[in-house]
């Protein structure tokens, strides 16, 4: 019998791998390295590989040896909820979802208002708060005196993903525990795909502000609906309506008025923000995975806040283990220790993040999806106003037009949208969830 096959000592090379570049960063070649974009990127991913091809041999084993029949022991019943779940897909989803609908129905007008006004708030407020200081963050300089050019950046983007899903998945784990939830039935490690891609998601957002304004990544963010198009069309053979059609191409309109004719003051190397693009197309490719594939998930008949756990639950292995490899976990630490300024900006990013997910679960739960989308479209547009106003990003006339003729286009899609389903029939709306 084999025990080690070739391709589990090819997952140990992996493992050690990581380590051995972290103990070479001295060398000024590999200094040199660390400031492209792209070898962060393929370090981060092999920190990944390191996890994810042990984990995967380990699964392939124990259903290889029909693990569900012939284990027992201790281990047997983490191993059955990791590797096989609970395969029957029923679940009390329906009734924990139902609640806040019912309860919204008969609730008076009165009441309705102050829980909409509630939600809008929250969201605003959460989300504005964490534009600001992801762009304070990654663009500003912590310990600067009055002497020019004084004071360190903070440079590494997948701390701040890490400090994020630590308390998003705290605050999941806890409504998990305190509120009732249906019964768990999906395998925790399909979790691991939807966690993969969310964490590389993440990681370009927060990296794309070192090449592109903020702005320029919120109109990004809100033309994501034009690939998304491409891709049904192409690989899924979708339909959609002229008037789809027609949004994407003031889409596009606006987003080009805005890139062609925006101050470039601040970002004057054209290869700089050709890297900003094409990390922001890595942001949406990776994104448009997510939320694909989380749906499949929530055939488990799972809840959003179960959905938020496993996948942070990941999040957090994933990029706690390529951090340590890389021995980056420790420089930000010491950074943090270095700015207390900086401490209590990435604790405020995390609180933001995850009270704001929470907000969009409630807010869809009372008040539907087409409602959410206007509160975040608000949203969008109050972001790059106060990122204008107070760092000081020149928007030319043109391209202040190009920004209205987006916000005006996404307005029309929400309005078009809620006609069609006014006079169709109502379809089986599934769950919605951001991580």
């Amino acid at each position: 019998m084999h025990l080690f096959p070739w391709s589990v000592w090819f997952g140990v090379v992996l493992c050690v791998l990581p380590a051995a570049l972290a103990d070479a960063e001295d060398a000024s070649l590999l200094g040199d390295w660390q400031d492209v974009w792209l070898f962060r990127l393929f370090l981060n991913v092999l920190g990944y590989a390191t996890i994810i091809i042990p984990g995967y041999f380990l699964i392939s084993y124990f259903k290889r040896v029909n693990y569900l029949e012939t284990g027992r022991g201790l281990c047997f019943p983490v191993i059955k909820t990791c590797v096989f779940g609970n395969e029957s897909k029923t679940g009390l989803l329906d009734d924990v979802s139902s609640a806040p609908r019912n309860e919204a129905e008969s609730s008076s007008s009165a009441r309705q208002a102050i829980k909409l006004i509630f939600c809008a708030a929250g969201l605003q407020v959460s989300y504005l708060t964490w534009g600001i200081l992801q762009e304070r963050v990654m663009t500003r300089s912590y310990g600067a005196t009055e002497v020019e050019g004084s004071g360190e950046r903070f440079k590494d983007s997948q701390f701040l993903v890490l400090m994020n899903r630590i308390l998003a998945l705290t605050v999941s784990g806890l409504c998990c525990i305190m509120f009732k939830q249906p019964r768990h039935g999906a395998p925790m490690y399909k979790y691991s795909f939807a966690s993969l891609s969310n964490i590389l998601s993440s990681w370009c957002q927060y990296e794309a502000l070192k090449y592109i304004s903020f702005p320029t990544q919120v109109l990004a963010k809100a033309s994501k609906v034009i690939p998304v198009m491409l891709m049904g069309k192409i690989v899924s053979r979708k339909s959609y309506e002229y008037w789809e059609y027609f949004t994407a191409v003031l889409i596009s309109v606006g987003v080009s008025m805005f890139l062609l004719s925006s101050s470039t003051n601040n970002h004057p190397s054209t290869v700089t923000t050709f890297s900003g693009i094409i990390i922001l197309g890595g942001y949406i490719v990776f994104d448009s995975f997510t939320s694909n594939w989380q749906d499949n998930l929530f055939k488990y008949k799972m809840s959003s806040v179960q959905m938020m756990f496993g996948v942070n639950l990941f999040s957090c292995l994933f990029t706690v283990g390529s951090l340590l490899e890389q021995g980056a976990f420790f420089d930000s630490l010491a950074f943090m220790a270095r700015h207390s300024e900086f401490a209590f900006h990435a604790v405020l990013l995390s609180v933001c993040s995850a009270c704001g997910q929470l907000f969009i679960f409630y807010t869809i739960a009372q008040f539907g999806a087409a409602i959410f989308t206007i509160i975040m479209t608000l949203r969008q547009a109050i972001a790059i106003l106060l990122s204008c106003f107070i760092y000081g990003h020149a928007v030319t006339m043109v391209a202040g037009f190009g920004v209205a003729v987006v916000f005006l286009a996404l307005f029309l899609r929400v309005y078009a949208r809620s006609r069609m389903k006014k006079t169709s029939k109502p379809a089986k709306q599934m769950p919605v969830q951001k991580v």
